[in-house]
């Protein structure tokens, strides 16, 4: 199955993808309808009230106000390797507010204030039940669905200290979607290709499983330390071929297009644009 969130009038709906329209669903958003419950799913099911043609539908980002958003660094093998840095024992984690969230097809606008604007294309997940002090097994049954992430830096900002949220999270900088797709739906989701191009140069080009930590040993250890809840949103890492590891450095610029994809999942199409003169 394959849902996500949809800007209508007044507001946002969560709907199911059924081939090349979306079923609008009575929630207001896909958070919401996680939070029905288990049989979520069964509830996803059911028979719609309206349909849109996907191609006219306006994508919010996919869960437009989690309670929580969590990011890995270093979490691939390449990407440590490009960083100069080691591989570490536990996830480095680092958190990100709802505002920097757009959907997956909307602008991104370059701030003003920052000339390293870099792109990190990244697998993500989405939690549907709660969980708390898990196991592996268990971490990897609370995952709903996998979506698609760009985790956009400010590396200007992320360098100014050893504590670098403030380069993560921009407002606005983050796009999320198109769908949570769910794990059944997906032949081996252990192994996914991730790829990320600016202007259909391919930038990033990797397979998930060379990831240090893997989807379920992140769920468990980000459980040992608070409750996880339907909704929230883990970005699992960044492979190699980020714009600050390059030799010159290369930032996004406006009128560039960055397109993040992992096959199976779903593609981020979002045009880079200035910021409105003050």
């Amino acid at each position: 199955m394959r849902v996500t969130t949809v800007r209508v009038d007044g507001g946002t709906r969560a709907a199911r993808l059924d081939g090349d329209q979306l079923t609008l669903l009575p929630y207001g958003d896909v958070a919401e309808l996680l939070a029905t419950g288990a049989d979520w799913a069964t509830a996803a099911a059911e028979r719609g009230e309206d349909t849109l043609a996907l191609s006219a539908a306006d994508l919010a980002p996919l869960v437009p106000r989690p309670e929580k958003i969590f990011g890995v660094g270093l979490n691939y093998r390449g990407h440590a390797a490009e960083a100069g840095l080691e591989v570490l024992d536990h996830p480095p984690l680092f958190g990100k507010f709802w505002r920097s969230l757009i959907g997956p097809a909307d602008d991104l606008v370059l701030p003003a204030n920052s000339q390293m604007t870099d792109w990190e294309g990244e697998l993500g997940l989405v939690i549907g039940t709660p969980v708390r002090h898990a196991g592996l097994d268990e971490g990897l049954a609370a995952i709903a669905g996998y979506t698609v992430v760009n985790d956009v830096s400010m590396r200007d900002w992320q360098r100014r200290t050893s504590q670098f949220l403030q380069g993560k999270t921009f407002e606005r900088s983050t796009p999320v979607g198109p769908f949570l797709v769910t794990p059944d739906e997906l032949d081996d989701p252990s192994r996914l290709h991730l790829t990320c191009l600016v202007d259909d140069v391919v930038m990033q080009d990797t397979w998930t499983d060379d990831l240090v930590f893997d989807p379920a040993q992140i769920v468990s250890y980000i459980s040992q330390i608070i409750t996880l809840v339907p909704g929230d949103l883990i970005m699992t890492g960044t492979p190699a071929g980020v714009g600050g590891a390059r030799r010159p450095q290369v930032y996004l610029e406006a009128g560039q297009t960055l397109r993040t994809v992992v096959d199976g999942v779903g593609e981020l199409v979002n045009h880079c644009v200035a910021p409105e003169a003050s």
